[in-house]
């Protein structure tokens, strides 16, 4: 790391700690040239996750835009904000520690589905009818005929 005061290539580490909970790392250096002192954060690098929509585009992935869909589904529902941040933080560690770099809105839509279920039998429901486009009243009642059958 080098010195941003004198561009020394040497510097020794006076402290560290965990920074924004526990996903960085603050250090705090001291140049072995110029003995000034200054703080570098070391995070972990994630690779670029891009969603290949049902239309074929490509965008980068969004948690925001996951979340904002299992909001949407969870409106006038007990189901805490909180709750789904932590169902988006857990699609997207599964979907970075896969080996794949692309994934669709399928499995995105299956991921966020499964966990809903489990949580809110609205939620899912809601969330299955705009995710599964269901075209008429037939479709809708098979999903909540499985539904039903699961819980029994």
């Amino acid at each position: 790391m080098k010195c941003p005061f004198c561009a020394y290539s040497e510097s020794k580490v006076i402290d560290s700690r965990p920074a924004e909970e526990g996903a960085t790392i603050r250090r705090r250096r001291e140049c072995l040239a110029c003995q000034k002192r200054f703080t570098t954060y070391e995070i972990v690098e994630r690779l670029p996750l891009v969603v290949v929509k049902r239309d074929g585009s490509r965008q980068s992935f969004d948690k925001v835009k996951l979340i904002n869909g299992m909001v949407r589904a969870c409106e006038k529902r007990p189901v805490p904000l909180q709750t789904l941040e932590g169902i988006a933080d857990d699609i997207e560690q599964e979907l970075q520690s896969g080996l794949e770099r692309e994934v669709n809105t399928v499995q995105i839509g299956e991921m966020v589905m499964s966990r809903l279920k489990d949580i809110d039998e609205v939620a899912y429901v809601r969330f299955a009818s705009v995710y599964r486009s269901f075209k008429d009243i037939n479709t809708f009642m098979e999903e909540l005929s499985k539904l039903l059958t699961e819980k029994s």
